[in-house]
């Protein structure tokens, strides 16, 4: 939380937080700069600054139209940063239907598909097949919270990769994986 600022200031500020976390909240700002949410929704409004799902999409689709290896809706979570061959970022907020019924666990199948994915899409190639895949679950991860998930190329030999990846839900790691992926560039057929 900063001390109150003027509007200007307020807003000036606001643009550099929402520049760098395009995914921060209108209740998270709000608590940042200890005004009221509709002050944040005014702010944004007077900077044509997009609400969160539109920011979300934007980030998205940007990010999509660099993957080779699959379509979008094949991606588990909002692939929200990609820098292929280098590194990647997705997010996956668990729902319903995502949990066990009776401990509202998130099951690790979902855990494992979001990095599955995140480190397919970092390979610049058409086909990518995972190789094999080392897995350390780390704590359970339950509803409605947003797990946040960082793929970064470790290692590359001529057509396998080694690709880390490491799924927070804030800042405490609840998932840890090695990929190793081969990949071919383009389909014959």
């Amino acid at each position: 939380m900063v001390k109150k600022l003027n509007k200007k200031k307020r807003q000036l500020q606001l643009l550099k937080l929402i520049d760098t976390n395009p995914f921060v909240t209108d209740e998270e700002l709000a608590k940042y700069f200890a005004v009221s949410i509709q002050t944040i929704r005014l702010d944004r409004l007077a900077l044509d600054i997009p609400e969160l799902r539109m920011r979300t999409m934007q980030v998205a689709e940007q990010a999509h139209q660099q993957v080779k290896s699959m379509v979008a809706h094949e991606m588990v979570g909002k692939l929200i940063e990609l820098q292929l061959g280098q590194f990647a970022t997705s997010v996956l907020e668990v729902g319903l239907e995502m949990v066990a019924e009776k401990s509202q666990v998130c099951r690790g199948d979902y855990l494992f598909s979001q990095a599955n994915a995140l480190a397919a899409a970092l390979i610049d190639a058409e086909i990518v097949l995972t190789g094999s895949a080392r897995l350390r679950f780390r704590r359970p991860v339950y509803l409605n919270e947003k797990i946040i998930a960082h793929a970064f190329l470790a290692r590359k030999k001529i057509n396998k990769y080694l690709i880390k990846v490491v799924s927070k839900v804030e800042t405490e790691e609840v998932f840890m994986g090695k990929f190793v992926f081969v990949a071919k560039q383009e389909v014959n057929r």
